[in-house]
């Protein structure tokens, strides 16, 4: 029996087992893709070379001996690798792109088209600073809106990702608590159980042991555990706000007063900063050091799409403390402050190479001029708006983990509702694929069982976060119905089938492996 879809068009159920398998592996316009290493192409050159002029001999035992062990493949067949490649992954520009705590929004191209001016894209690090003095003054510029956005008087900009940023932030409330010769006896740092995983790995990989802080009832941070785990031996606590629950964290600013009555920094995890970007100064509540993802407040590309640019704005207290290098405006132009002999003399030392990756500090403010102050603010409101929205479309077929009030930036469900089907979070998720949505955030926060984390971003219209919701509805009330084949095999319609998850866990294959008889280079 066929039925009508929310679009009209007539579907059948488990029609996808009534479809005859290809005779090539490709379905439809989806091609059949070997891995690189699995194609033609061995022994051949895709590009004319000149002869070489010398023999290499000069290079003594680094002379290649061996094939390179890549094939050779000319211009259309290498483009229609990676466009084959493309069409099996979902992309930002495909579609709504949910994942809980990712910020996964548009990217748009007015930023591309900036980071490519070659006053940007083709400068070099080594470069004399007399010669670069658009890029520094607007790394100046950048420096100036994420101190004014956090209400924060320093910031480093060379870290380049959110981790990255969290050792810059733990290793200057070192230095300082060095500085103040307590480093010693302050060797913890609290963490809330609801935390990103790279809060604790980041405080145990810069010496310090980690102790947890319990979470209340309605999804926030305990502080009466809070205060009962603070004393003279703790270094520094790390709370995200909004935290990764989708909720702001109310009592913050009691927080911050124990922590420094206590003598302890306050370390923000930035992560949900595009939250209450425009609406809330960090510093203001009595933060000391926050990293910033540019990819998710800013827009600049996610993952993939980097290197990435993970900022650091740093309190009154820590600022001294900042890496190096960092821009100054003299009056008479722009200068890199880079050696400890200069004005770094507190600094404590350097996070990366040069000066941090150009091309995301172009993207982010560009994002920032063309929103204006009004546009930051309208950002964080418009994200909060569509987080509860998706809320209250589905709470009434699906379980909010913490029904009470509204959410921040994303709206977190538990799998409370889907006891009895038979159907787990995991499928719940691998059906949504072929629904044609990326999974949201499965399992995260811990705190919350079978968690599905959804962060819609302020970039979706009302129209798609529809289409995505009613996908969402007709799944749940597919899995309330009993249709549990539906799910327990998917997904049936993506390129590639369910794995077996367990295994690709505890045995991966990282590396390919030439076939017994193959004539490929090794």
């Amino acid at each position: 029996m066929s039925t009508m879809n929310n679009v009209g068009r007539p579907t059948t159920p488990n029609a996808v087992a009534e479809k005859p398998a290809t005779l090539t592996g490709a379905r439809g316009l989806l091609q059949d893709e070997p891995l690189i290493f699995e194609g033609e192409g061995w022994g051949k050159t895709g590009v004319d070379l000149a002869t070489p002029k010398t023999d290499g001999s000069d290079l003594g035992d680094l002379v290649r001996r061996d094939p390179i062990g890549l094939p050779g493949l000319s211009e259309p067949e290498a483009m229609r690798h990676y466009v084959r490649l493309s069409q099996k992954n979902h992309a930002i520009d495909l579609a709504i792109y949910p994942l809980g705590s990712c910020t996964m929004k548009h990217n748009p191209r007015l930023n591309e088209k900036m980071a490519r001016l070659s006053g940007f894209s083709d400068i070099h690090p080594l470069q004399p600073q007399s010669t670069v003095q658009g890029a520094l003054e607007l790394m100046d510029s950048l420096s100036h809106w994420l101190t004014t956005l956090t209400g924060m008087p320093a910031v480093a900009l060379s870290p380049k990702a959110g981790a990255h940023g969290e050792l810059c932030g733990l290793m200057a409330i070192r230095a300082a608590h060095e500085a103040k010769g307590e480093h010693e006896q302050r060797r913890k740092v609290l963490v809330p159980t609801s935390a990103h995983g790279t809060n604790p790995a980041t405080a145990a990989f810069v010496g310090y042991s980690v102790v947890e802080v319990a979470q209340t009832e309605d999804g926030r941070v305990d502080v009466a555990d809070l205060a009962s785990k603070l004393g003279p031996d703790v270094a520094a606590i790390m709370v995200t706000n909004p935290n990764t629950c989708g909720l702001f964290e109310r009592d913050i600013m009691e927080i911050s007063r124990l922590t420094h009555e206590a003598g302890a920094y306050f370390y923000c995890d930035g992560a949900n900063f595009n939250a209450i970007v425009g609406r809330v100064r960090p510093g203001d509540l009595g933060v000391d050091a926050m990293h910033i993802n540019l990819h998710k407040t800013f827009s600049t590309p996610h993952g993939g799409g980097g290197p990435g640019a993970g900022p650091v704005v740093l309190s009154e207290a820590l600022a001294p403390f900042a890496p190096a290098p960092w821009v100054v405006n003299t009056g008479d132009g722009f200068k890199l402050v880079e050696r400890e002999e200069d004005e770094a003399a507190q600094a404590f030392g350097r996070l990366c190479a040069f000066q941090g990756q150009m091309g995301m500090y172009v993207r982010a403010l560009s994002y920032m001029m063309s929103h204006g102050a009004d546009g930051l603010r309208q950002v964080a409101e418009d994200a909060v708006l569509n987080a509860n929205y998706i809320k209250a479309r589905l709470q009434d077929l699906m379980s909010p983990a913490f029904p009470d009030g509204p959410c921040m930036h994303e709206a977190l469900f538990d799998d409370e509702w889907l006891k009895g089907t038979d159907i787990t979070t995991l499928d719940f998720a691998k059906a949504m694929i072929d629904e044609g949505f990326h999974p949201m955030t499965m399992y995260f926060p811990l705190v919350v069982h079978g968690a599905m984390l959804i962060e819609p971003t302020e970039t979706e219209s009302k129209a798609e976060l529809d289409r995505f919701i009613e996908a969402m509805r007709l799944l749940a009330e597919a899995a309330k119905a009993g249709d549990v084949d539906r799910f327990k095999g998917a997904p049936f319609h993506a390129p590639m089938r369910r794995l077996d998850e367990t295994k690709a866990a505890r045995s991966p294959k990282l590396r390919w492996v030439k076939p017994e008889g193959s004539n490929q280079a090794a």
